[in-house]
């Protein structure tokens, strides 16, 4: 049973994506829908000595209400590369495995120049799949253009790959038809995002920051943290 997954790119995600990608055969980043702001597309988070703390993408908003994410320039004028690239540094220097894993950050931020968000979330997401020795295919929703709605574009996206599964994170529920779904003889399963801890900077354990805490924390173990999560749900 062929099985795929959904997702628009996120700026060097959590652990419960790669999670996700690892369980699907096919994982298609789902870019050419409208951006949303304030989300996990051009942000995420990392630990500091002061707390959690956010590292964000500048990108061009203003006049751009609409803009799908595959369109989004980055705004260039920050010299945001080098700040995201310091932050690293500053706040896992002292990681187990910051020393022997850092050339990831010098790839991003020091070899490559980036223009679109979309870019430079596919870039990255690829490359750490590689580190955590996941070996999913990945698709962009360019190569397989379907016009239909919401809903039905994901059911046609699985039966253009041929997918007999779909799996989702869990508040894909609210909108999910599973009867649309089972009448087209594809079946869904529900992530539980149920991970165990590990030694971990920075005071009290958090689960919500990027898969470079993990990497620079626990090198070769990573996808150990990541692997020995629950099976998802079968609707």
């Amino acid at each position: 049973m062929g099985r795929t997954a959904i997702l628009q790119s996120n700026y060097l995600p959590w652990k419960g994506v790669f999670d996700l990608i690892n369980r699907v055969d096919t994982f298609v980043f789902y870019e050419g829908v409208q951006y949303t702001k304030g989300d996990w597309r051009n942000r995420n988070r990392i630990k500091t000595c002061h707390g959690p703390k956010w590292i964000t993408v500048p990108v061009k908003t203003k006049g751009r209400f609409r803009q799908k994410l595959s369109d989004v320039v980055i705004e260039t004028s920050y010299n945001w590369q080098r700040k995201h690239h310091c932050a690293f540094q500053v706040n896992y220097a002292k990681a187990p495995f910051f020393d022997e894993y850092r050339w990831i950050i010098d790839n991003i931020y020091l070899e490559n120049k980036w223009e679109k968000l979309s870019e430079l979330n596919i870039f990255s997401t690829k490359l750490l799949c590689e580190i955590l020795g996941i070996r999913t295919e990945f698709i962009t929703m360019a190569e397989i253009p379907v016009s239909e709605g919401k809903e039905q574009k994901i059911i046609a996206i699985c039966k253009r790959l041929g997918a007999r599964c779909y799996v989702s994170g869990p508040s894909a529920r609210s909108y999910i038809d599973p009867e649309k779904f089972r009448e087209n003889d594809i079946a869904i399963e529900y992530m539980r995002y149920e991970y165990p801890e590990y030694k971990q900077l920075h005071g009290v354990f958090d689960h919500q920051v990027s898969i470079m805490d993990l990497i620079f924390n626990c090198g070769p173990l990573a996808s150990s943290y990541i692997r020995n999560s629950c099976p998802s749900l079968r609707s």
